[in-house]
């Protein structure tokens, strides 16, 4: 019996102990005995356990515990998503030719017959006469005549050349059927940058370039599966996105930094930041009484959504996505540096760890800002240059709201990033000094 056997095994190893020659003999025989049972010492005892192991205590004790808070992070967000946030179907959403009489299409440019200039609204438009033959949609199969250029405003890029995948409007009203073409087929270019970004970013940064991938991912899951259904099924815009970046944020620093006190600093002065950043985003739209109306993606909102949207609160929960990544940079920094400095210099207190911590924030503010900034401008480029031709005085350009907007959006980001130096430095440098 392995019992029996290893009772004897043990009461012949304490013999030989007591007679003084139990130099490594003990060791060993409990290594033989650890092949039929597992042996733990309590209380001076000796005392088995049962070899099996729960396959879900396994489990758990394999798996590290920042992928756990990840996963957690990732399953907050779909339960809630699925339990509290169910859009309603706005009507005519789900309408087709059948019941609307309209459809988008693809096709795909057959034939270029003839191509003309035209003047239009004092410019020269481009005009051509194709045939495209439609590949998705109600009307799929069918080759249809269509001059380009007659319907919308379309630039000089945007002629069409014989292979192009493009979409088609198509609407069948009492005049009749009408197609125009509205665009390019665009997402097989997209799929085709985005895979050179991401061998790009594996080829270089290796597993930490495949984690921030990953973290990428969660990002976009957090944004597509949370905050949009929870916007569009009637929630306040501003605590869903403070929530959404929140979980976001805890998913991807864990993911990408593991379980850590460097991890739990920058989430902690990440949060308090955001948190700061939307009572600023808040103060700054009551004193510059911004409704949200400032863009006409907004009002075309206004009548699309199926429930009635806050617009004012769409627009501070924009400024917190737009904040919250180039938070995540900042305090993941700063804890890092700080908990560098107490590496190289054990002796450093909390606050000289904070004085040498702000000395290297000041430089990362001074990139950072600008780099929000130049953000902001290439973003807006088109608008700056409605403010270089507005004739009216460059007071009353600016205090136009679709131009306040953006000015609020780069201030109170830019204060966010501020107010994280300091206060990420802070916690950094005392929980450094107490480790």
């Amino acid at each position: 019996m392995a019992w029996a056997g290893a009772s004897e095994t043990v009461a012949d190893g304490l013999r030989r102990f007591d007679a003084g020659k139990s130099e490594s003999v003990l060791p060993r025989q409990l290594g033989m005995a650890g092949a039929n049972g597992r042996w733990l010492a309590r209380g001076g005892g000796m005392e088995t356990a049962d070899s099996s192991e729960d396959p879900i205590d396994l489990i758990v004790r394999s798996v590290p515990r920042h992928i756990w808070v990840t996963i957690g992070a990732i399953l907050i967000m779909l339960l809630s998503s699925w339990l509290f946030f169910k859009p309603p179907t706005a009507p005519g959403s789900a309408g087709t030719s059948a019941e609307s009489g309209s459809e988008t299409l693809e096709g795909r440019v057959v034939e270029v017959v003839s191509e003309e200039t035209i003047s239009m609204d004092r410019h020269e438009q481009p005009v051509q006469q194709v045939v495209v033959e439609i590949t998705r949609g109600s009307q799929r199969g069918r080759q249809v005549e269509i001059r380009h250029g007659e319907t919308i405003l379309i630039a000089e890029g945007s002629r069409v050349r014989r292979g192009d995948r493009v979409l088609v409007e198509y609407s069948n009203g009492p005049v009749g059927e009408r197609f125009y073409i509205s665009d390019f087929v665009r997402w097989p270019s997209l799929l085709l940058l985005v895979s050179l970004f991401a061998a790009a970013t594996v080829l270089v940064g290796q597993w930490v370039g495949l984690r921030s991938l990953v973290s990428m991912g969660i990002s976009v899951l957090a944004i597509a599966g949370f905050i949009i259904p929870g916007i569009l099924s009637g929630h306040a815009p501003w605590p869903v996105c403070m929530a959404g970046a929140l979980l976001m944020m805890t998913a991807t620093l864990y993911l990408t930094y593991g379980w850590g006190p460097k991890t739990h600093t920058a989430l902690a002065g990440l949060t308090i930041s955001l948190l700061l950043t939307g009572l600023l985003a808040t103060f700054a739209a009551d004193w510059s009484h911004l409704t949200g109306l400032g863009s006409e993606d907004a009002a075309f909102l206004t009548q699309a959504a199926p429930t009635p949207i806050d617009l004012r609160g769409l627009l501070l929960g924009g400024i917190l996505l737009g904040a919250v990544g180039v938070l995540d940079d900042v305090t993941i920094g700063q804890a890092s540096a700080t908990f560098e400095l107490k590496r190289a210099n054990p002796e450093l207190s909390w606050r000289q760890l904070f004085r040498h911590s702000m000395a290297i924030g000041r430089d990362h503010i001074a990139s950072m800002v600008n780099t929000l900034l130049l953000a902001y401008a290439g973003a807006s480029l088109p608008l700056l240059l409605l403010i270089a031709v507005q004739t009216p005085s460059l007071m009353q350009t600016l205090s136009r709201e679709f131009i306040t907007e953006e000015i609020v959006r780069t201030l109170v980001g830019s204060l966010g990033l501020i107010l994280a130096v300091p206060i990420t430095s802070l916690i950094a440098g005392l929980v450094a000094h107490r480790k």
